[in-house]
């Protein structure tokens, strides 16, 4: 066998051991992540739903137990079992993803298995959460907007108003959900996030050839943005194709020239932000993202590479899409060697952004869920679930 199919026996390892009565824990090691991230399940759920039925279980029970303690309002927690001494609680919210990927994983789950039972039976609650996150929109504009630390990125970096990430994950959430008014809100948020209209809440910038990773108000040409590249938002941006056809090629190539893409998978945004910055923040100090090339500032983080192996099949980049596999495979498989584990593990939480070397939490089960995805994605030449 080649790297990239072991690989893929070793990422289905992975997502047994993450496999829990109560659903997807986000790491399968003892000490490790032990609760249910919303994004975190859902992102893993859509490779381990190409896996026959081993995962509906599991899936399924994710589903439950986020729907189970969605709030009044409507909204569906960031996090279920992982107690946080602030709150006193084993649930966590402030969170604008964990509802949209909540909606998508219920359509997933529906195709991938011909299984239209749980979307039946959560219909209210996808209905609720429709609604909590139509009330996130206090310009009326059609575009989400969330408070800092509201996405995955909840400690770092500070980003607020109308971000693409979670722009991307709406639009594809409208689209999946159906009808002529989703459809007509989704086209919307399309032509505005590419400044075909209202052009003042454009996300797409001409100079840069990518994303904004966020952007607000406008104070007599003193625009409240940032231009540092975030690449979960714009990969999300061609997998669900709220990037136009030019749009996708040029951030393919913004990629490629920053070497963004090296050595594994992509690091989770371009260039780190250090102290002295005019993005940084005093309390940047005291998250693990303090240091360039770690965690969250510049750090590879496997999960997107496996997302951007879709997005270049969805381009129909195939040569690329292997190349970019084939690295993902070598650098999932490096094994961490810290904290005195007995055994080595593999799919790691994070990579350093110039070593490759294994960081944070290892048999991470997005970085495994998406290998999967990314995989089987370009073995079947289509974009799955995001056609």
């Amino acid at each position: 066998m080649n790297i990239k199919e072991v690989a893929y026996k070793k990422a289905e390892e992975v997502l047994t051991k993450c496999a829990k009565n109560t659903g997807f824990y986000a790491s399968g090691l003892k000490g490790g992540y032990e609760a249910t991230w919303a994004r975190d399940s859902m992102i893993t759920s859509l490779g381990a739903s190409l896996l026959k039925t081993k995962f509906k279980k599991t899936f399924r029970d994710s589903l439950n137990l986020l729907a189970k303690w969605q709030t009044t309002n409507g909204q569906i927690p960031n996090c279920v079992g992982s107690y946080n001494l602030d709150r006193r609680s084993d649930k966590t919210y402030n969170s604008i993803d964990s509802s949209l990927w909540f909606i998508i994983g219920h359509f997933v789950y529906a195709t991938a298995y011909k299984d239209h039972k749980i979307l039946e039976s959560h219909k209210n609650n996808i209905a609720r959460a429709l609604t909590w996150l139509k009330y996130q929109d206090p310009n009326e504009d059609g575009l989400l907007s969330q408070l800092p630390t509201m996405d995955w990125q909840d400690a770092f970096p500070h980003k607020y108003g109308n971000v693409i990430n979670t722009q991307a994950l709406h639009y594809a959430t409208l689209l999946m959900v159906g009808g002529k008014k989703m459809q007509t809100r989704a086209e919307h948020i399309k032509k505005v996030v590419n400044g075909d209209i209202e052009a003042y809440l454009k996300l797409y910038d001409e100079k840069l050839g990518y994303y904004l990773p966020w952007n607000w108000k406008n104070h007599d040409g003193d625009r409240e943005q940032e231009e540092w590249f975030d690449s979960l938002g714009n990969v999300l941006a061609i997998l669900t194709g709220l990037a136009k056809k030019n749009i996708a090629y040029n951030i393919i190539e913004h990629i490629e020239k920053e070497k963004i893409n090296s050595p594994y998978g992509l690091k989770a945004i371009w260039p780190p932000i250090k102290p002295g910055d005019k993005e940084w923040h005093s309390y940047f100090e005291k998250c693990d993202a303090r240091t360039p090339f770690e965690y969250l500032n510049g750090g590879i983080w496997p999960f997107i590479g496996g997302l951007y192996v879709a997005a270049l099949v969805k381009m129909k980049e195939y040569e690329r899409a292997e190349k970019e596999l084939t690295k993902l495979a070598e650098g999932n498989m490096q094994a961490l060697q810290t904290r005195n584990y007995k055994i080595k593990y593999e799919f790691n939480e994070w990579l350093h952004g110039i070593t490759g070397e294994p960081k944070g939490e290892p048999y991470q089960a997005w970085t495994a869920g998406a290998y999967i995805y990314g995989y089987e994605c370009l073995k079947r030449k289509k974009v799955i679930y995001f056609e």
